[in-house]
């Protein structure tokens, strides 16, 4: 696709997604319902199996993990001021959600927003994004950094190891290194200090091996999706990175997100995400406003990488970022583009 073309049908965008960017009381209570008490209800339910079969605990957890997604989702909106107009309504509730899902609510709505203005910034990789390298950058590894990488993107690593570190070590760390985040630092300190003590709290009260074989699978399950779903929505094949001096918003946007189509209940249970292009284009829309912006206007549609569960799986074999080609390549396709590279050298 011409990025002129693009430009050219969607030079309105700005209007298009405004229309959607109100608020509204009811549909935000109404999610607020249908989240969290259905999460607390198979948590409780969760808590009771374990006298049954643990089996059956952790099937639960696969559906509980769903609901704490949706939950999340409520967070993250909050972080972006979308759910509902009071700013103070927004951080009260997204720091609620936050003992739900364990990520502090500030520091992440931070580093999230950041990865917002400067999504798809080759510059920019390593801060609420999955790290990526170029193809010229790997050929300048030495071969032991060069395995570590391959580790890094294999998929245990990436979908199983990955979502349990970034819960459990990356999101209690200042690790973002910028200035000006000083007061976020303390806030992402004191909401770990908070968590350990309501987590300590249910422990003592329930017990501690129950507590956390109801509570484990059920964050790890919720890493695992959340991790699976960022990854799709910006490591497809026609994805889009740009140095920053090339970089525009509305591309990044488009042509770095997808659309991720998929069964209606999981829609639902995912919060509308999987309509990540407009998300990306106006993350001031609340996520239940996602889908009515999508079906209403379909040159928003136009241009995007739409994938179904089935094609996204394909995604997962994306490793490095060919600027030749502006695509993402596999490490199979790798080794055929040097091979050619050789024997055009030769």
């Amino acid at each position: 696709m011409q990025d002129s073309e693009i430009k050219k049908f969607l030079k309105n965008w700005n209007d298009i997604v405004a229309e959607y960017s109100t608020p509204s009381v009811k549909k935000a209570t109404i999610q607020i319902l249908n989240s969290f008490l259905p999460f607390i209800g198979l948590w409780v339910l969760m808590y009771f199996s374990l006298d049954w079969s643990y089996w059956i605990t952790l099937g639960l957890a696969a559906v509980n993990a769903f609901f704490l997604v949706r939950i999340f989702i409520i967070q993250h909106d909050c972080g972006h001021q979308s759910f509902l107009r009071s700013r103070n309504v927004n951080n009260t509730i997204g720091f609620i959600a936050s003992f739900f899902s364990t990520i502090p609510y500030k520091y992440w709505a931070r580093s999230h927003n950041y990865h917002h203005a400067h999504c798809g910034q080759l510059e920019v990789r390593d801060i609420g994004d999955i790290e990526v390298l170029t193809v010229e950058e790997f050929e300048s590894l030495s071969k032991a950094k060069q395995i570590q990488y391959r580790v890094f993107r294999s998929p245990i690593v990436m979908f199983l190891i990955g979502p349990i570190w970034y819960l459990g070590v990356t999101l209690r760390l200042p690790l973002v290194d910028l200035k000006g985040w000083k007061k976020t630092y303390r806030s992402q300190f004191f909401s770990n200090v908070y968590m350990l003590l309501v987590y300590a709290l249910l422990g003592t009260i329930i017990g501690w091996q129950e507590f956390f074989m109801v509570q484990v699978p059920i964050i790890v399950l919720f890493g695992v999706i959340a991790v699976w779903f960022f990854y799709v929505q910006h490591q497809h094949e026609d994805t889009y990175k740009q140095w920053k001096e090339n970089w525009e918003y509305l591309l990044a946007a488009i042509k770095g997100s997808t659309h991720y189509k998929l069964p209606k209940l999981v829609q639902w249970l995912t919060g509308n995400i999987g309509f990540h292009h407009i998300h990306h284009l106006g993350p001031k829309i609340p996520n239940y406003n996602l889908e009515k912006c999508y079906n209403e206007n379909p040159v928003l549609n136009k241009f995007v990488t739409s994938v179904t569960f089935k094609e996204s799986l394909k995604c997962m074999f994306n490793k490095l970022w060919d600027e030749e080609q502006q695509k993402m390549i596999t490490f199979r396709e790798y080794k055929n583009l040097s091979r050619t590279k050789t024997k055009l050298a030769a």
